[in-house]
Formats: structure tokens, C-alpha cells, sequence
């Protein structure tokens, strides 16, 4: 490849959202992202929910507060961020002084999308009296706009850190505050926002699936809709989920989640059976669009010339910090 192509790739890559270049078909990409682990002392943490060949060359799979939680740890000089882009903000946001790259730029959120920082800050101001706890599933600026920040794996043990009397906003999830709301007997103000996939999964499809298979257990992500939760044998984060699948000892699961997670399940518990939820519409998958952009060609190419990269202002990614380091505080103090 000349340096013309090289070129021309980087300056389209704000387009695009990666390196459009052709790769040599016979490449072993596995044995090259090793290297270049290697001569950059990079590391690759990836989500649960992207495809199988990237979490098999990831150093570390998660989900997000286990992502948030290697990130601020690793002495890497360059963290790939195998996920979307909220995902590698808060890396950046953790790690100011390290390269953070993101094989596609376009790898968004639904969720994120669904709460835009100028909306969300004239609602909060007109709430003055609510503290905000946001998932962490939101871009920088809601962050900056938020007093602490949760995951689903901890935004329980979050909301309860707050008085019972001391009113919140819950933002962006209102399936996930709607839970949390639930378990917690608090009435939180949830902003209106949602994820694709987690909305996308049939009551109807799922209650058939369930008489076909009379001894399978529904297993659900707090994401989704409250009609699925009520009827979920257990509810969880991926990594609860994941958990739950290896020690329950169930032999079949339905999975209320995007359908990466089935590839660790798998992994762990090869004698088991895991089947999809199935969602609303024709196709017989729930795979995240956004997670899905992502590909192991990607990963090599934004490593071997560390572009896109995620950068942002430092006022900016100093109040986002603020309340990613509550959540860790809180997280570290309850053994989480």
C-alpha cells in the first residue's frame, strides 16, 4: 500500500467511521494483532456483545463496569476499545495520557443517542432539587451533567447510596430505572430513552418458546421491557448473566440479550443449550447494529496506525470523570 492510499483512508476516516483499506486476504490477522500487542503495548478490551473472532483476541471481555474497571487499571500505552463509542470515551475520559482507538468511529449507541446533553440539561434544570445518576450507556456530556454514574451491574447498590428521601433523575434507560425503581421501592424521574435491542425482544414469541421448552429458563438484561422482566427466571447484567448460566444447573437458557454474550456461554458451559430470545420481527437474531460494525479486520487496522483515535476537551472529560470515579468508589467499597 502506498503512502497516497494510506493518505487518503485518514483523511476519510471521519466519514467513514475507519480505515477503508484492502487487507491481504491471506493475512492471519490473530497472529498480527498479537504483534502489534506486543511493539505497542497495546491492549484490547472488548464488550460481550461484539463478534466471536474479537473476543477471542481480546485481552480482556466484559461488560461495561468491567470494562470501566480494566481501563482506569491497565499500564498499556494504547487501549483498543472493541465496543461503541461511549464505551472508548470512557477509557479516554479515565486515561488521558494513553492513545484510545476504536476500530469504527460509526460503532453508536441507540441508547446513548436517545438522551442529547442540550435536551437533557434544560430538563434537569428543571428539577433542581434531583441528583442525577446516569447509566453509563450515555456520551461524555450527559456524564458531565450527572453525579454519579451506574451500570446495570451496580446501579442497585448506586441508587441506594443516595438517602430515601433525596429525589433523582435516572438517565438515559426508563426500562432500567423502571427496574431499578422496582427493586429498590424508590421513584426516580426517568428521562424517556431506550435501547434498540433490549425493546426489540416478543412476549408472545418468547411465552411459545417457553412451552417448547418447558425446563429452559428465561434469563433477561434489565434493559429490556418490564412485560419480559415479569416473566424472567432471572435478571441480570451480561456478566450476571453469564455467571447465572454456569452455576444454575439448569441445562437450557432463553437469552434476553444482544446475542454476543452466547459465545462466552458457550465457551463456559459447552454441555448447555443457549437459545436467542426471539424479537418482534423477522429475523431470528437481536444483534446490536452498532457492536456489529465492528470487525477483527477493523481491530488490525485502527492498532497498526492508531487511527480513528478518541480525543475530547479537557473541561469536558474532567467533569465526566467526576462521577465515573463515584461509581468506581462505590463499586470498589462493595466488593464489586
Amino acid at each position: 500500500m502506498n503512502n497516497e492510499t494510506l493518505d487518503t483512508a485518514k483523511a476519510n476516516v471521519e466519514k467513514r467511521g475507519f480505515l477503508d483499506i484492502d487487507l491481504d486476504p491471506t493475512m492471519d490477522l490473530f497472529a498480527a494483532i498479537e504483534r502489534l500487542k506486543k511493539e505497542k503495548n497495546a491492549v484490547v478490551l472488548a464488550h460481550y456483545y461484539q463478534e466471536p473472532d474479537i473476543q477471542d483476541v481480546a485481552d480482556y471481555i466484559g461488560d461495561s463496569l468491567g470494562l470501566a474497571q480494566q481501563a482506569e487499571q491497565t499500564t498499556a500505552d494504547m487501549i483498543v476499545f472493541a465496543g461503541v463509542h461511549f464505551m472508548a470515551e470512557t477509557a479516554k475520559i479515565l486515561n488521558p495520557s494513553k492513545k484510545v482507538v476504536i476500530p469504527d468511529l460509526k460503532a453508536g449507541c441507540s441508547l446513548s443517542d436517545s438522551c442529547p446533553p442540550t435536551l437533557f440539561k434544560k430538563f434537569k434544570e428543571l428539577h433542581p432539587d434531583h441528583k442525577v445518576v446516569s447509566y453509563i450507556n450515555c456520551s461524555a456530556g450527559i456524564k458531565a451533567l450527572s453525579d454519579v454514574i451506574c451500570t446495570s451491574s451496580n446501579a442497585k447498590i448506586i441508587v441506594e447510596s443516595f438517602p430515601e428521601d433525596q429525589p433523582i433523575i435516572f438517565a438515559p434507560d426508563k426500562n432500567l430505572g423502571a427496574y431499578i425503581n422496582k427493586v429498590t421501592g424508590r421513584n426516580m424521574l426517568l428521562w424517556n430513552g431506550a435501547c434498540m435491542v433490549h425493546e426489540i425482544f416478543s412476549l408472545e414469541k418468547i411465552t411459545k418458546l417457553k412451552v417448547r421448552h418447558p425446563n429452559a429458563k428465561l434469563i433477561a438484561h434489565p434493559e429490556c421491557e418490564d412485560p419480559i422482566l415479569r416473566i424472567a427466571d432471572f435478571i441480570g447484567s451480561t456478566t450476571g448473566l453469564l455467571k447465572y448460566s454456569q452455576t444454575d444447573p439448569s441445562t437450557e437458557f432463553i437469552v434476553a440479550t444482544e446475542t454476543g454474550i452466547l459465545h462466552q456461554m458457550m465457551k463456559a458451559s459447552p454441555d448447555k443449550t443457549f437459545i436467542p430470545a426471539p424479537p418482534n420481527n423477522s429475523c431470528a437474531c437481536n444483534d446490536c447494529p452498532h457492536m456489529k460494525l465492528n470487525s477483527l479486520e477493523k481491530l488490525y487496522l485502527c492498532m497498526e496506525y492508531e487511527t480513528p483515535e478518541i480525543n475530547m476537551e479537557e473541561a469536558l472529560r474532567l467533569a465526566a470523570k467526576r462521577p465515573i470515579d463515584r461509581m468506581l468508589e462505590i463499586s470498589k467499597a462493595a466488593g464489586l
